[in-house]
């Protein structure tokens, strides 16, 4: 007898998860380039919902309010909260309490973008491409604001898997990069234990020998990271140069955002046909994709979800706070050009376009 198909993206979880984003008054926005989807994870206290979106090979995300940014391949998408709108959303009316609509695309090119943070320069992220920080700029593919002191050029040529951005009291303050080479994908040969967290104002390195650091955050003064290829959370210590494991998680993390309390970590599948497949992580065979809620003041791991098909990679996190079902409206979709707002009033547009009418203007072609 055959087992039945799941359904895409069917996930198990915990009770204690539902019950925390219900409790938290919040919904979790997740990216999985592998799978070209933004999803919003949402909780009526009992249940999860999600909603995927598609998008373009989706990874870092930055979320301030109202305006949200998302990294694809080729550009970067800029989304506003348009909570007027979310009530007469036409495929589902009375259902969201927020809806995120496109409004502008920048064309930077394939700059393989990872994290992003709004901050008082504008959008800022991580351009691992050409291994800086750059700011989003309306006359070029980007604008580079910051580069590793050992990096001697910019050059298409990732030559440190420069990738995690963290910020402290609003500044842009800490990097997190696979290694200190100076060469084309040089970080390769090292990628277990060349990785390093560098403070930006001074160009210092301030930890060592981590392994593939991702996802740096400041939360109540204190510096964490991921360390991905052992799937461990760590608390560093700027001033010693050491760090202490906070807890594990049987997947390669990447992507952390805290609400309360609570940290949200995102796990990825490891298959041994991966780039990162080579990790002892991936040899084990118990890796999973999902998220994990662990109480920040304890370690303790409190809650998880786990994707059992169409997702093996999570890249970031990001918490929609005050919002208990938001909606997304994906870049592709045709109703996102009905979406029509101005500053005291909204509309939705017509299904379809209205035929021209009358006579064709001088001059047109037959």
């Amino acid at each position: 007898m055959q087992q039945a198909t799941l359904p895409p993206f069917s996930l198990t979880q915990t009770p204690e998860f539902a019950e925390l984003l219900a409790e938290l008054e919040c919904s979790l926005l997740v990216t999985t380039y592998q799978a070209g989807k933004v999803i919003l994870i949402s909780s009526n206290g009992e249940q999860l919902s999600q909603l995927p979106r598609s998008f373009d090979t989706p990874m870092g995300v930055a979320l301030d309010g109202w305006r949200l940014a998302i990294a694809t391949r080729h550009a970067v998408e800029l989304l506003v909260d348009e909570e007027r709108l979310a009530p007469s959303y036409p495929n589902k009316p009375d259902h969201y309490d927020a809806l995120f609509i496109p409004r502008s695309s920048h064309y930077c090119g394939q700059l393989n973008i990872h994290d992003m943070v709004w901050c008082e320069d504008g959008l800022v992220g991580v351009n691992t491409l050409f291994s800086c920080l750059f700011r989003l700029d309306e006359h070029y593919s980007f604008a580079p604001i910051w580069q590793p002191p050992f990096i001697t050029e910019l050059a298409p040529e990732d030559r440190c898997h420069l990738n995690g951005l963290a910020l402290d009291g609003g500044q842009l303050h800490y990097v997190t990069a696979l290694g200190t080479t100076d060469r084309a994908g040089g970080w390769r040969d090292e990628k277990l234990a060349g990785g390093v967290l560098i403070d930006i104002p001074s160009g210092e390195i301030l930890l060592r020998g981590l392994a593939m650091p991702h996802s740096p955050r400041m939360y109540d003064g204190r510096l964490y990271v991921l360390l991905s290829a052992t799937g461990e959370l760590v608390e560093a210590d700027i001033n010693t140069g050491e760090y202490e494991v906070v807890n594990r998680i049987s997947g390669f993390v990447r992507g952390m955002a805290r609400c309360g309390d609570y940290l949200f970590i995102g796990s990825s599948r490891l298959r041994a046909k991966h780039t990162f497949g080579d990790l002892p992580l991936a040899r084990g065979g118990e890796t999973f994709c999902g998220v994990v809620v662990l109480h920040l003041p304890t370690g303790a791991i409190v809650g998880q979800l786990r994707y059992a098909n169409s997702c093996e990679e999570i890249y970031d996190i990001q918490i929609v706070p005050g919002r208990r079902q938001p909606g997304i409206v994906g870049t592709g979709q045709p109703i996102s050009q009905r979406a029509l707002s101005m500053p005291n009033a909204t509309f939705w547009g017509a299904e379809k376009p209205r035929q021209a009418s009358g006579p064709k203007p001088y001059g047109d072609p037959l």
